[in-house]
């Protein structure tokens, strides 16, 4: 399908007074005259121009793309394209539905789409982009609100995670909310993703084990990350934004963690109003830094899928309750962490176990005798 006609260009003050060869605007190619050909990239940068529930929110994308263009090239070899900006349907459903078919060409083409600009619930497009892949997906959510909310028919930025739960079909194997704050989110709503087995995780945990929080971030498929999860004071471009949250190194190196991981095949950065944004538009730059790290990340990838290799050391703790065992993994070259989950009998009858990331502690815990809550909560799922 050809996608131009989805786009229009970019404004030409986001890239025309741009003249450093070094700089990550001119070592991408972008939608100006021309569009460019996304076949046999390995990213592609999709701007938002919504308008439709914020208008302040128009130009975030644009704001985004002037900040990230003057930064400097990271490593690797860039293959990245920027499509320019998702033409708005007629109301949010067609908008949501055009975001889903383009990443979904994208993503069966093995192009990452990186999304920004847009209220949060574009996550609902990005997540449906994932419908017919005839796979179960894990959802990253990053914000300090759950967007639980059950009112209202038409999908907003407070009921879209409520609208994933209950999507038809269901294909959603996990859903992690990471840096929820638990003074804005009623305790019920936590209680909604505990029953579902599902994985939430304060923002006074995650600063606390922030290496912890690694294994989460490889075990998602896509990742939506909404700024109002970053302290005023680092992002002040949001309508919501609250004096604590992550830091804005913090947000950086969530996204280092996710553009490492093999898994992830799609990301978006949502609610960046630059009408909230200071004089020197300081939420559009750490946002633009957290983008160029999740570049920095992917470019960095290691292909960690092939677990009967000789670049892992395999680990079996014999668990002394039931005498069974469980078996771990650890990769010689990145020191990371993965663990078998055995299916439950009767379940995917032509497969054994699933092996999923943890981390070191969790290896730990097993050695004590003691089963992972990671374990726990990943075998409830499978039953």
């Amino acid at each position: 399908m050809d996608l131009r006609i989805f786009f229009q260009p970019l404004e030409e003050e986001v890239y025309g007074s741009n003249n450093d060869p070094a700089s990550f605007g001119n070592s991408i190619s972008y939608f100006g005259e021309q569009p460019p050909d996304y076949r046999g990239a390995n990213i592609a940068i999709i701007g938002l121009p919504d308008d439709h529930q914020n208008p302040g929110q128009t130009f975030a994308a644009r704001e985004i793309r002037k900040k990230l263009y003057s930064l400097k090239k990271g490593s690797g070899t860039y293959r990245i394209v920027d499509l320019g900006n998702l033409n708005n349907g007629i109301d949010i459903t067609e908008s949501h539905n055009r975001l889903r078919e383009v990443c979904s060409i994208l993503i069966e083409k093995n192009v990452l789409p990186i999304i920004i600009g847009g209220t949060h619930d574009y996550t609902f497009g990005q997540y449906r982009a994932y419908e017919q892949m005839d796979k179960l997906v894990s959802l990253l959510n990053v914000d300090a609100l759950l967007d639980i909310d059950d009112k209202g028919e038409t999908i907003n930025n407070t009921n879209h995670i409520h609208k994933i739960l209950l999507h038809e079909p269901n294909y959603l194997f996990n859903l992690c909310q990471l840096a929820y704050q638990s003074y804005l989110i009623d305790n019920e709503a936590i209680h909604v993703l505990e029953k579902l087995y599902f994985d939430a995780h304060r923002l006074g945990h995650l600063r606390q084990h922030l290496i912890e929080i690694e294994p989460v971030v490889r075990d998602a498929d896509l990742m939506s990350f909404d700024i109002t999860a970053i302290k005023s004071c680092d992002a002040p471009g949001n309508k919501n934004a609250q004096p604590f949250g992550l830091t804005g190194e913090e947000a950086c190196q969530i996204c280092w963690y996710a553009g490492l991981n093999e898994k992830l095949s799609s990301v978006g950065f949502y609610e960046y109003n630059p009408e909230f944004d200071d004089h020197n538009k300081k939420t559009a730059s750490v946002i633009a830094t957290m983008i160029w790290y999740f570049v920095e990340g992917f470019y960095n990838r290691k292909d960690e899928s092939n677990f009967r290799g000789n670049d892992y050391l395999r680990y079996v703790v014999s668990m002394p309750e039931d005498s069974s065992s469980m078996v771990f993994y650890k990769s010689k070259i990145s020191q990371k962490w993965w663990m078998e989950v055995p299916y439950p009998r009767g379940n995917f009858a032509y497969e054994r176990n699933l092996i999923v990331p943890c981390s070191y502690s969790d290896y730990q815990q097993a050695a004590k005798g003691d089963i992972p809550d990671r374990w726990i909560n990943t075998q409830a799922k499978l039953i």
